[in-house]
């Protein structure tokens, strides 16, 4: 791939391309991917680097009330995306998590897979302005294509999936799902990295410009038609880029504040003529809800953890969960929710009692030598791993090696991943949910009177957490510990404010899966874009990411938004193939 920095060009200087598609997160590059070789001339912008850099933390700040927030949610989010993102704090980023670099969120995030269900693309009363303009079996076809992107195997997502029978929870309250993860199509153990896969493609028409922030957007004098677009390095050097048609696709906070900010001739922003832009943003609220002592932990962790399952010569890995079912949803008014599993170390680790010995951290010395001594297996594991990670073992018989145990021992493999390969000892199994959002007008991006590095207004976000959420996520834990018992399974024990019943006080906290700011509706008044992913009233600027959402359901949204801009893709080529003259008439959806 052909990829350049925009300090490598001089001062002023000035591009062009048919379409220039801003943000190289998994959006953008999917639409680009899906144009290869089309003779489609493709110029990539991305504002960070190869990999994250700290010169550019600056650009990813928000503004938010953390006022809202507990004590319990700060040390929530400190320990769940600090985990994650070494380049993040809870002060810089009060919401969400913002990557810069080539492959967005793929830098940091978990590969953790699944589609939304025929359910949640339907009108629900209890949800307002529910309902997907296009049709589960619209995106379909999409859906199985953005499998092979990210290197998905047999279609959990599909309500047709009947894998792992034996493992299934099936109940009047609950359904059993399952996530699949994404690896790496070049380093079998690791996640799969979309900007590194996009760096190995070779297109001849497709160009990718790094450290190139989106300063300025310029249209014809109506604001019907974008023209160009301004760039600038994180030092200030300039340069403009001339498109037939641009794609914004930098994540839901950033496509929200762009159009705003494009404010130089309507006052309120590009296709704001309704004050929808930046409304209706969602995320997936996310806690802790149960967890079971080491008495239970590793049979909750094999019937509820990791399954393996191999197609076409290729080992894939599941996640076993369970979801609300639908008709309860719908007699209580609640949102679409699931739980999932996570393993929790022992405070007798060896490992980390190393650790402590050896830096000299320790407390309690002779606890720490007397958990090393005695877990002599578990040590010899961990050295092993390093080994087997070494020069030592050529990468081919790595991916045997690597093939086999998910097919075998997914629960080991997925354990290599959380653990960096340093096996620790499990001393209990936790239980997180995580929750749809209802899609709420008042919940929103807005520009800030702050300025960031580049001179532009900072986002401000608007967001809280509903009832209706909480109420959610409560009866989700309930149901749980009422079918496990029925099941014959061991009795959870429940987060105290589940225990007593007090719904309001529930730790929950942003997921970083931020949704639905240009949502997607035929109705102008409603969303931002078409069902085309085209900004009504405009002739050549188009959305892509999940900030096209109009609703979030309950799964990770990174395979959604590889289907959609698929189909962004090949709406753009035909488009293009038609030899479009961008004039079409626009009045009619703006009047």
């Amino acid at each position: 791939m052909k990829i350049a920095d925009l300090k490598e060009f001089q001062d002023g200087h000035r591009f062009e391309a048919d379409l220039v598609i801003v943000g190289a997160g998994p959006a953008g590059l999917t639409v680009a991917r899906q144009l290869f070789n089309t003779g489609i001339d493709i110029l990539v912008l991305e504002s960070g680097q190869r990999q994250e850099a700290e010169a550019f933390a600056a650009l990813n700040r928000v503004e938010y009330d953390v006022n809202q927030y507990s004590n319990a949610q700060v040390e929530k989010r400190r320990t769940h995306h600090g985990r994650s993102e070494a380049i993040w704090s809870h002060e810089d980023q009060p919401y969400g998590i913002r990557c810069r670099g080539l492959g967005g969120s793929t830098m940091v995030w978990a590969g953790k897979s699944t589609g939304f269900n025929s359910f949640d693309f339907s009108k629900r009363s209890w949800v307002p302005d529910s309902g997907w303009p296009v049709s589960y079996e619209d995106i379909q076809p999409y859906l199985k294509q953005a499998a092979g992107v990210l290197n998905l195997g047999p279609n959990c997502y599909d309500e047709a999936f009947e894998g792992f029978a034996e493992a299934r929870l099936e109940s009047e309250g609950l359904k059993s799902i399952f996530w699949e993860f994404a690896r790496s199509k070049t380093d079998h153990v690791d996640i799969l990295r979309v900007g590194d896969e996009f760096a190995r493609e070779d297109a001849s028409n497709v160009r990718v410009l790094l450290n190139a922030t989106l300063t300025k957007i310029r249209t014809d004098e109506t604001a019907s038609t974008v023209e160009e677009v301004e760039v600038t390095t994180i030092d200030g050097q300039r340069a403009t880029v001339r498109a037939t048609a641009l794609v914004l696709a930098g994540g839901a906070i950033e496509n929200a504040r762009m159009l705003l900010a494009a404010n130089q001739i309507q006052s309120e922003g590009l296709g704001n003529q309704h004050d929808v832009v930046g409304r209706y943003m969602m995320d997936h609220p996310a806690g802790r809800i149960a967890h079971f002592d080491s008495a239970h932990a590793n049979e909750i962790a094999q019937r509820f953890g990791f399954y393996g399952e191999k197609k076409d010569g290729h080992s894939h890995m599941y996640l076993h969960g369970l979801s609300l079912n639908h008709s309860v949803q719908e007699e209580e008014g609640l949102l679409n929710c699931a739980l999932y599993t996570m393993e929790d170390r022992s405070p007798h680790d060896p490992w980390d009692a190393l650790r402590r010995l050896a830096t000299r951290e320790s407390s309690a010395p002779l606890a720490d030598m007397m958990a090393v001594v005695s877990s002599p297996a578990l040590l010899a594991k961990g050295v092993g791993r390093k080994i087997f990670e070494s020069d030592y073992f050529p990468r081919q018989v790595r991916s045997v090696i690597v093939n086999y145990l998910v097919s075998h021992n997914p629960n080991f493999v997925v354990s290599e991943y959380q653990t960096h390969g340093i096996p620790h000892k499990l001393s209990a199994v936790w239980i997180d949910a995580i929750c749809e959002q209802a899609p709420l007008r008042e919940n929103r991006v807005v520009l800030s009177t702050h300025k960031d590095p580049m001179g532009l207004p900072k986002a401000k976000v608007v967001w809280k957490i509903e009832d209706q959420i909480k109420q959610s996520v409560y009866r989700l834990a309930r149901t749980m510990a009422r079918d496990f018992e029925r099941a014959g399974l061991p009795k959870p024990i429940l987060e105290d404010w589940i225990e007593r019943g007090r719904p309001e006080e529930a730790v929950l906290v942003d997921m970083a899966h931020t949704m639905g700011t240009t949502r997607m509706s035929p109705d102008p008044k409603k969303g931002v874009v078409t069902e085309e992913c085209r900004v009504h009233s405009m002739n050549n600027l188009y959305m892509a990411g999940g900030s096209v959402f109009p609703t979030g359901g309950h799964a990770n949204p990174t395979l959604m938004i590889t289907a959609l801009s698929l189909r962004l893709g090949d709406h753009l080529r035909e488009v293009f193939s038609q030899s479009h003259n961008w004039q079409m008439s626009a009045e009619a959806e703006t009047a």
